[in-house]
């Protein structure tokens, strides 16, 4: 076990899914490790990881091992999002909550979810106005390969935010910093934002009352 407190920080987070699903109460997996280094969290809040995560932890921390915090959620089988791109908006909602840049779109455009970037972290369901989110199984297990890209496209997007925005990113990075020219132009203000989301959920509506 490192002696550093930094190096031991970064060898927990090696352990941790690097999915960034905020569910542990941390706004990813990294605050979740410096939190569990420093004593300010259990080991067991990350249902991703499972029993097999905090067993990894615990022998890396040498401490007790834990079951599993379900109140942080259940460690389920890989799901990742799919949109029904019929009912898409192009609110770029589910874009800015996405913290591996796994949703592509543009502002009045149809989105869509690169299944091999997804953690399945559900971060973009819940904003959706339409409801056109939904997580399905993946059919395959989550790797480490599949937790180290994750990492660097978290990093490279956190950079990304840092660079453009000097104010901390915050929950699920809901800035103007990820949208495309086009979408940044036409959500310059949040008055213009939420008109636009308003007229285009009114177009989602009368389309699908006609289905």
């Amino acid at each position: 076990m490192p002696n550093d407190p930094e190096q031991l920080v970064d060898a927990v987070n090696a352990l941790l899914p690097q999915t960034q699903c905020t569910k542990c109460g941390y706004n990813g997996c990294k605050p979740y490790a410096h939190a569990i280094v420093h004593e300010q969290a259990p080991i067991n809040r990350c249902p991703p990881g499972g029993q097999a995560g905090i067993q990894k932890l615990a022998a890396l921390l040498d401490r007790p091992e834990l079951p599993l915090d379900e109140s942080r959620g259940q460690h389920v089988p890989l799901q990742v999002a799919v949109i029904d791109e019929a009912h898409c908006i192009g609110c770029t909602l589910c874009i800015q909550a996405c913290p591996v840049d796994a949703i592509v779109g543009a502002n009045k455009l149809m989105h869509t979810i690169l299944e091999d970037e997804c953690t399945g972290c559900e971060l973009c369901v819940d904003p959706c106005p339409v409801d056109c989110i939904t997580m399905v199984d993946a059919h395959r297990e989550w790797t480490p390969a599949d937790a180290q890209h994750a990492k660097a496209n978290y990093e490279a997007r956190q950079q990304r935010l840092q660079r453009q925005h000097a104010e901390p990113s915050g929950l699920a990075a809901r800035t103007l910093s990820n949208k495309a020219p086009l979408t940044e132009a036409a959500y310059h203000d949040d008055a213009e934002r939420q008109q636009t989301i308003e007229t285009l959920l009114a177009r989602a509506r009368a389309r699908r009352q006609h289905e």
